[in-house]
């Protein structure tokens, strides 16, 4: 099994081995290509301006992170242009489609960028400038595929005069508008080839040759080629769209969340949340919803103990179906002689008595564990943002303990999953503290855990939650509790959330977890604030601010009919958040206010 998945540095050390192969796959298939372009390929990710492009990277690897392909692509913030540096695949695994895999994440990430195209550089299909038969196949092949796209190159410029006057195989600059049918303005262009041929070129090309090529675009607008290989087209409208989907956000369901049905008075967690937040979501063109994938028991064991996975298992697959079990007797005095019967042994995983074990109980919490490692693994794919609407709940789940409705913790198993590719901050903004993530990671400073929530001394769990819980050991310092007031403002809670922000900012964070709580909603019957959609919205905007990929995972909130346009509200107020920062980087890298 392969997947798509892009490298932002060097630090983690699964990074550290992906570069590797890249460097090596590099200098392999590009033998022209000079080593010290290759060996700062971390250095460019770790400082992205520095050589005057943001670099992005994409690898194309196995679950072993064996390499199999790569594509790295140029993204000028000041032009508004991505170009794409290198495509390469294993020619081993050639016909497998990795390089039409690798080009539409590409075009995904371009398109998230609000590029106005790609550009990049292809060698010639014309036997007068490409003397060898074979390369010249060759190249009309790789001319061909991207021609699907509708990509083609830009024709009436001096660019594919060869810098050396006896040189072969000089390469078009081909252009891909990515669905877009604005013109080429012959003053945008000459600027961006000007940055191409300067920057990336700047040991080849002499300033007499950067001049005589920028001269000769005088066409305006610029002209593609027409199109050369209409029988191999494939509809652009059905290309276009299948690259686009990348942009919208993902919404992976849980969708056996449903087997657990408690149906007993005042018991608030039912399968009617999912469905009334799904109706809203689907109903609207910015999500697109997702199936899960099955991931295995080892997931779920890299967070809870053992012995509490088992025991929740085989207790699950005890009970009576009509009857659920809730905890009754809690043995804390002597741990080591725990009660034969199963049900009666609850109280040893349990802190409370008010969550139950159904028949489905196990096998529901699974499924939320899939849904949310699925919608996981749609950031470390390159996608921005992913929302795992899921249920039973998790954040209450301790390595040990389960209670609060929650049985796994779906976001601390997402955070150790996302964990080996960088920083991981949670931020959880449920109405009760998030006491499992807490617990999980209180040793730990690889992952920083934050929680707003209602004072423990009138709010669940009562046992945590205090501001000077800071962590232990090495994990002193990585965690932060903001515990608030009974009755509580909207203003006031983003001004709280924006001091807690300036704290993952400074950890430096790779990935941002957040445990969407709807229960400080107003009518919520668990919680006592009054937030409505408008303030979830500018919640969302705070936390997209950060530009960070982020996955969201549904907590607490019952309050039915408003839980789909909170869940909305959240969700475009991040997505909003990132594009006014992505706007404000590209002011900020251009000087002055863009116009792109």
């Amino acid at each position: 099994m392969i997947r798509i998945r892009r490298i932002f540095d060097d630090l983690a050390e699964v990074n550290q081995q992906s570069l590797r192969q890249v460097q090596a796959m590099l200098k392999e298939q590009f033998a022209g290509l000079e080593s010290q372009k290759i060996d700062r390929i971390p250095e460019v990710l770790r400082h992205p301006l520095k050589y005057g492009f943001r670099t992005i990277l994409y690898v194309v690897e196995t679950l072993q992170y064996q390499l199999r392909g790569l594509a790295l692509l140029d993204y000028d913030a000041d032009l508004g242009f991505a170009f794409l540096d290198y495509l390469a695949s294993d020619p081993r695994f050639s016909g497998r489609g990795l390089g039409a895999a690798l080009y539409d994440r590409v075009r995904s990430e371009a398109m998230q960028l609000k590029v106005r195209g790609i550009f990049f550089e292809c060698l010639p299909d014309d036997p007068a400038l490409c003397r060898d038969a074979v390369i010249l196949q060759q190249n009309r092949a790789r001319l061909r595929f991207y021609e699907r796209y509708d990509a083609r190159p830009i024709i009436g410029t001096a660019y594919e005069t060869p810098v050396k006057p006896d040189g072969d195989n000089p390469p078009y600059l081909v252009f891909d508008a990515l669905g877009n049918d604005a013109d080429l303005p012959a003053a945008w262009v000459r600027e961006v080839v000007s940055a191409i041929l300067r920057r990336k070129y700047a040991d080849l090309c002499t300033p007499s040759y950067v001049n005589m090529v920028l001269e000769s675009i005088v066409d305006d607008p610029v002209k593609l080629r027409p199109p050369r290989y209409q029988s191999a087209r494939e509809p652009v409208e059905q290309i276009q769209q299948a690259t686009s989907e990348l942009t919208r956000i993902a919404v992976v369901v849980s969708d056996q969340h449903s087997i657990h049905h408690v149906r007993e008075h005042g018991y608030v967690e039912s399968p009617a949340r999912v469905k009334s937040i799904l109706k809203v979501l689907k109903a609207s063109p910015e999500f697109s919803i997702l199936s899960s994938r099955h991931f295995g028991e080892e997931a779920v064991l890299s967070v809870h103990s053992r012995a509490y996975v088992e025991y929740f298992k085989r207790v699950s697959q005890q009970i009576d179906g009509s009857a659920p079990l809730y905890p009754y007797v809690f043995p804390i005095r002597n741990r080591l002689r725990p009660p034969k019967d199963l049900p009666t042994r609850a109280g040893y995983f349990c802190v409370d008595t008010f969550t139950p074990i159904s028949r489905q109980a196990y096998l529901a919490a699974r499924h939320a564990v899939d849904c949310t490692l699925s919608a996981a693994s749609e950031l470390i794919s390159g996608r921005r943002l992913a929302y795992a609407l899921v249920r039973p709940p998790g954040h209450h789940a301790e390595s040990g303990f389960f209670g609060g409705f929650c049985y796994f913790n779906n976001a601390a198993i997402a955070a150790q999953y996302l964990s080996p590719y960088g920083r991981v901050a949670m931020v959880d903004l449920d109405y009760h503290h998030g006491n499992g993530q807490q617990q999980i990671f209180y040793q730990r400073q690889d992952v920083l855990t934050i929680s707003l929530h209602g004072h423990p001394s009138f709010a669940y769990p009562y046992f945590s939650g205090f501001a000077d819980e800071l962590g232990e050991g090495a994990g002193k310092g990585f965690n932060g509790n903001y515990p608030l007031p009974e009755q509580l403002g909207a203003e006031e809670y983003q001004a709280t959330l924006a001091k807690a922000l300036h704290r993952v900012k400074r950890f430096q964070a790779k990935y941002l977890v957040i445990c969407l709580g709807l229960d400080g909603s107003k009518g919520d019957p668990t919680g006592t604030w009054q937030f409505i959609s408008k303030d979830y919205y500018q919640m969302g905007s705070q936390l997209g601010e950060l530009a960070l990929p982020s996955l969201v995972v549904q907590e607490g909130g019952y309050k039915q009919n408003i839980l789909g346009n909170a869940v909305k509200s959240f969700l475009l107020g991040i997505q909003d958040g990132m594009r006014k920062r992505n706007s404000e980087d590209i002011t900020k890298a251009a000087g002055t206010p863009s116009i792109h």
